[in-house]
């Protein structure tokens, strides 16, 4: 009996070979390609497609751009503030967004939580892929959701998911998760790339056409990314990453692209046995809860999106022998080399001989370059054994020059820092404020050499 011919497809761009090679020939990532069954063409089927594509350009004429009216999008809260803050106010008519995580982070209790808050004031839709009614009920009934309004579906098959769609006329509805569905129409298995791909347009299209905001929990791989095709994250409307430790309460939904509002905003939840909560304050998690400074941290005040956050930075320099190690934990390990270099050259202060380590406390990423000068006197710090003064504040870019150069937002850096009790900071000279801020004294630097002179005046 012949053998079913069979095509190799690339789960990163989409991209098919007749024969499996190391590197896809499209994308050129390497060991991405999955064997699949070829989808049966058929020229009806094409001239179906051709037929329908007239018929909507027919029905949407060109237009000039200057003609066009626009108005800002209308927002409706979720009833959970930190997801509304990443989100750019609340969900859209019409949206798609995909929310992607590590098994068990949190996401589709995330989900069930903001889906039981808006049934109060709209119809909304549960569609289950990964669990059966009772089991989503269960977890209801343990996060104390009544769910009196929320109507529930566990299904798979995306013509069923669609005619129900069309019978229930959602405002919200959550698809949990993309990767489990599948279409009658292909003949490969659910998750690979085709099914995920049409499955995703499709979607998009209904909540296009009939104004339902929907959100796909995606799977991710185990480097972080979300799995799939990449053409996913280009279809939906925004893109939230659900990060943090499983063994950690704390949780950070992050957005990484958001046509509705701006990107690298951060929603900040704690994990409880009532499900997710929002901190008001998250610049409490990062934070040391030690009572007087030690050595080797320096508090930072980093900008997240449109919010402002305080993280404390903590380096160990300790004796390293002929080959010194240089490790950091939620900073570029890179940019920690350039920056030992830059206090070797530009301060005098040498570290060839010593095992640095670096760790933003609470699992938080910091890649922004105002982190610099926290950085390096967090290490001067850990080398002196000396501790910083209490409520002492640092930001600002280090350049490989040795000039300290400004980061955005200065003032509302400053502003949060003195909220919250600090009393001094060690700020660019760019960022010092034209007014004092009360309660926060202010020591501005055009160079590293200059800032670590402060920094033992203030001894």
């Amino acid at each position: 009996m012949a053998r079913d011919k069979t095509l190799y497809t690339c789960r990163e761009c989409g991209g098919t070979s007749p024969k499996w090679l190391g590197k896809c020939p499209h994308c050129n990532a390497w060991n991405t390609l999955d064997e699949t069954v070829p989808e049966p063409t058929a020229a009806a089927g094409a001239a179906g497609r051709n037929t329908r594509f007239q018929a909507l350009a027919k029905n949407q004429p060109v237009a000039t751009l200057a003609d066009i009216e626009a108005a800002e999008v209308a927002r409706t809260p979720t009833g959970l503030e930190e997801l509304d803050r990443v989100l750019g106010g609340g969900i859209v008519e019409g949206g798609v967004v995909l929310i992607g995580g590590d098994p068990g982070i949190g996401k589709s209790t995330l989900l069930l939580q903001a889906a039981e808050a808006l049934s109060r004031q709209m119809n909304v839709l549960y569609v289950t892929g990964e669990e059966s009614g009772a089991q989503v009920a269960l977890r209801a009934r343990r996060l104390g959701l009544e769910g009196l309004q929320l109507r529930l579906l566990a299904e798979i098959g995306l013509e069923r998911i669609l005619a129900t769609l069309a019978a229930e006329q959602p405002a919200f509805c959550v698809i949990d998760s993309i990767q489990t569905l599948f279409s009658e129409q292909l003949s490969s298995a659910p998750g690979s790339v085709a099914q995920v791909r049409e499955c995703a347009a499709q979607l998009t299209r209904v909540a296009k056409s009939s104004g339902c905001t929907i959100v796909l929990v995606g799977h991710v791989t185990k480097e972080g990314a979300l799995a799939g095709p990449r053409v996913l994250e280009h279809i939906v409307d925004t893109v939230l990453y659900f990060e943090g430790d499983t063994h950690s309460s704390f949780r950070l939904v992050r957005a990484i692209k958001n046509r509705f509002g701006a990107v690298n905003e951060i929603g900040v939840f704690a994990m409880t046995d009532k499900g997710l909560k929002g901190v008001t304050n998250p610049s409490a998690i990062f934070l040391s809860t030690q009572g007087e400074p030690v050595p080797g941290a320096c508090v930072l005040v980093t900008l997240e999106g449109t919010r402002p956050m305080l993280v404390e930075i903590q380096a160990l320099v300790d004796a390293g022998g002929p080959s010194p190690r240089r490790l950091s934990v939620g900073l570029d390990r890179d940019r920690l080399a350039m920056l030992l270099a830059v206090l070797h050259r530009h301060a005098g202060v040498s570290c060839a001989d010593q095992d640095v380590f670096v760790n933003a406390v609470g699992g938080v990423r910091i890649g922004e370059p105002a982190a610099d000068l926290a950085v390096l006197l967090a290490i001067q710090s850990s080398l002196r054994g000396r501790a910083l003064p209490k409520g002492f504040i640092a930001f600002g870019e280090v350049g490989l020059a040795g000039e300290v150069r400004p980061a955005p937002r200065g003032q509302d850096r400053l502003k949060e820092a003195a909220k919250l009790g600090f009393s001094v900071a060690l700020v660019p000279r760019a960022n010092a404020p034209k007014k004092a801020i009360e309660g926060l004294t202010v020591h501005p630097v055009d160079r590293i050499e200059q800032a670590i002179e402060v920094l033992r005046g203030l001894d």
